[in-house]
């Protein structure tokens, strides 16, 4: 005889239950499978650190060793030379240079001496009244500390103050240039051998000035 509580157990539980438990255990799973590999990258990023830590250290070690090899006294540095020297030096050394600017030409000669200039015969204060164009004449002497130790002669004519104020300041530098080719560099820094080729645009025919036309008359 077969009793009742011989017979086999039926799971109770339906098919839709059934598939909630195993998509609740393969979520387990997954989240399990996200810990161990963030703590994988969390070890490998602690390793990176230290490693660059390391480097670190070795490169300020490095600097440190750089720094006390530049200590040692550097070479001082050759001036530029010129690759065009448009002054000369006569058989009497003495150092020649023409300058230019707009109309005006000035022929310059400087020897060695107290600092004396002479302009066409007079005297630099005498010939330009205008304190800005003796200043001007001054600066590429200033510029490679010879002011006071030559003597320069001009001989300038054609323009105005302004223009015969330039054309000398090119003539002293081309000279010094000459005399000394080492001011190369402080004499081009200074825009001192620099030909300023602005000048006065021609008349035209047909018009009042260069541009300007006459008045217009329709009747």
């Amino acid at each position: 005889m077969i009793f009742d509580d011989d017979a086999p157990e039926t799971s109770e539980e339906t098919p839709e239950e059934v598939a909630e438990d195993a998509t609740e255990e393969t979520v387990e799973d997954a989240t399990d499978e996200e810990e161990a590999s963030d703590e994988e990258a969390s070890d490998e990023e602690a390793s990176d650190e230290e490693a660059s830590a390391e480097s670190g250290d070795a490169e300020d070690g490095a600097e440190l060793t750089l720094g006390e090899a530049s200590s040692e006294d550097e070479e001082p540095r050759t001036p530029r030379q010129p690759a065009l020297i448009r002054g000369k030096i006569d058989r009497h050394g003495v150092a020649i240079g023409t300058g230019r600017r707009k109309t005006a030409v000035a022929r310059v000669r400087i020897t060695d001496g107290d600092g004396g200039m002479t302009i066409n015969g007079r005297a630099l204060d005498n010939y330009f009244q205008i304190e800005r164009d003796r200043l001007l004449i001054e600066a590429p002497l200033r510029a490679t500390e010879m002011l006071g130790s030559v003597n320069v002669w001009v001989r300038v004519n054609g323009g105005g103050p302004t223009g015969q104020a330039g054309a000398i300041v090119l003539g002293i530098a081309r000279a010094l240039q000459a005399k000394n080719p080492n001011l190369h560099e402080a004499l081009s820094d200074g825009g001192y051998l620099t030909r300023d080729g602005r000048m006065v645009e021609r008349k035209k025919y047909g018009y009042k000035k260069a541009r300007k036309s006459f008045q217009f008359s329709k009747r």
